[in-house]
């Protein structure tokens, strides 16, 4: 019996049991035996693998996190560490394994696959959605939805006190979430760092906003662009100057929110996806790549093709969003 090691490394997102439970059950279906590696590529370097039965998956389809458990490991950076868990791969009988990760596991599959005999299969997660080659990684739209949802919440408060409110969410420097989050939210103003907004016209914006009777103003800001609390007084600053009237300007920093909770059906259903194909992939003798999701198709591309590369959000979507939310 053929046997796989499966692990999830880097920042959790919803989705990732899901994707778990497709991989240890379309294995097991197939005749293989499935092994966990607890703590990502730490597990890797440590040793620490354990058994994965179709049973241990049960009732985590709609549970945010990994109960593998996840790290940020920076000793996978160097060869010895690279070696001493290729070597731990070999000594347990692993004949493949399988990354659930974002860019930076994604390098780390990519040398993996390169410097050693063993084939390798990178399933992509991020709620950043940052990953080349792939329209959708899992996460991204559960990630989304938490924005959405709390930037509702947030308009009802800032039209009750007449505010602008701006809205800090994730993604590093992508600017996938917010730009998504605008467009979805409704945002007055959506700052990503990929398309550059001047700060002269987001201040003409807030005051023909106001001057045309608007009660409240929302920015979604990605953190990639700026933090908030700078961004605010920043603002503030600038409107005082030009003797804008406005009665404050609150922010909210949303946070970890975004990458917990109960994955949305879409993530259920692409890390379902990702996770059956790439067991299929790997039966099928492919080694050294990424499942990707392309134009609503399952794809696979080569590690060598995808590493080092990022991903940006489309332009004709940052254009949609300024245009539908002229005042």
């Amino acid at each position: 019996m053929k046997k796989i090691a499966l692990l999830t490394s880097g920042g959790d997102a919803p989705g990732l049991n899901a994707c778990i439970r497709a991989v240890v059950r379309t294995g097991y279906y197939y005749g293989l035996e499935v092994f966990g590696v607890r703590r990502g590529y730490k597990g890797l370097i440590e040793n620490d693998f354990f058994l994965l039965k179709t049973r241990d998956v049960s009732g985590i389809l709609e549970k945010g996190g990994t109960i593998l458990l996840t790290s940020r490991e920076e000793r996978f950076s160097d060869f010895k560490y690279r070696k001493i868990a290729y070597k731990n791969l070999k000594n347990k009988g692993i004949d493949g394994i399988f990354i659930i990760g974002g860019n930076g596991s994604l390098e780390g599959a990519y040398l993996l696959a390169e410097e050693f005999n063993i084939p390798v299969i990178f399933i992509p997660k991020t709620i950043d959605n940052d990953i080349y080659g792939t329209d959708y990684t899992i996460g991204f739209d559960t990630a989304v939805n938490t924005v959405v949802d709390a930037i509702s919440k947030i308009r009802d408060t800032s039209y009750s006190h007449e505010r602008i409110f701006i809205v800090e969410v994730m993604g590093r420097k992508s600017g996938f979430i917010a730009l998504a989050s605008g467009i979805a939210g409704g945002a007055d103003i959506t700052l990503i760092p990929e398309y550059p907004f001047p700060m002269y016209l987001i201040e003409e914006s807030i005051e023909k906003a106001f001057l045309k009777g608007k009660k409240n103003f929302i920015i979604v800001l990605a953190e990639g662009v700026s933090h908030a609390k700078e961004f605010r007084n920043l603002l503030i600053d600038r409107l005082n100057r030009k003797k804008v009237n406005i009665s404050d300007i609150k922010y909210s920093v949303l946070g970890y929110i975004q990458r917990g909770g109960s994955p949305s059906a879409f993530d259920r259903i692409l890390a379902t996806r990702f996770g059956v194909f790439a067991v299929k992939e790997y039966l099928a003798g492919q080694k050294n790549i990424m499942v990707a999701l392309e134009e609503n198709k399952l794809k696979t591309k080569k590690l060598k093709d995808v590493h080092g590369k990022i991903k940006t959000p489309n332009i004709e979507d940052f254009e949609t969003s300024k245009i539908v939310n002229f005042i």
